[in-house]
């Protein structure tokens, strides 16, 4: 098992944020999670696209339901940031979170704004901004979501070492 020391991850992130402004790969353009989603990922360079597909297996596991694939595709030491909180492991995610997103995330409708991807060696970086549609208290609500998902690629698997979750409600739209 692939196993990190607590600071690797946070210095990994600081260092890929510094990659990213020296080397960038072409961004995928705006989307929604649906048919569209296969069309435009066709789109991306090669070497990045199994990379974004490991996102959006992610993201598709935890709007089914499924934790042995969301487990799968977390790397052991993940950091996961998410309203200022942390949860600094696979294990940790998977004891706490994990079912409440999951649970969240059944009813919803993600819709995939924008994407940008970013490779520097064995490290991919995909920012995701998202609407999030779903009901509260019988009313149709929606938050304006970001996500940042970190991925290494590790004995020719990619796996996810770092996500930076944060949304706030939408604004309703004046009629």
């Amino acid at each position: 098992m692939h196993e990190r020391t607590p600071l690797v991850a946070p210095v990994l992130a600081a260092l890929l944020v510094a990659a990213v402004c020296a080397c960038a790969a072409p961004a995928a353009p705006a989307r929604e999670h649906d048919a569209n989603a296969a069309e435009a990922s066709q789109m991306l360079k090669v070497d990045v696209q199994s990379a974004v597909d490991v996102v959006d297996r992610f993201s598709a596991a935890l709007q089914a339901g499924d934790l042995k694939t969301v487990e799968l595709l977390l790397d052991a030491g993940v950091l996961i940031l998410e309203s200022g909180g942390a949860e600094r492991n696979r294990q940790e995610y998977l004891a706490h979170h994990a079912v409440s997103d999951m649970e969240f995330l059944q009813d919803a409708r993600v819709q995939l704004v924008q994407r940008t991807v970013r490779r520097s060696g064995a490290l991919v970086w995909v920012g995701s901004e998202s609407e999030i549609h779903y009901r509260k208290n019988d009313r149709p609500a929606s938050l304006l979501s970001t996500e940042t998902m970190i991925l290494e690629e590790i004995a020719g698997n990619w796996r996810i070492v770092h996500i930076h979750w944060s949304s706030r409600a939408r604004k309703p739209v004046a009629a």
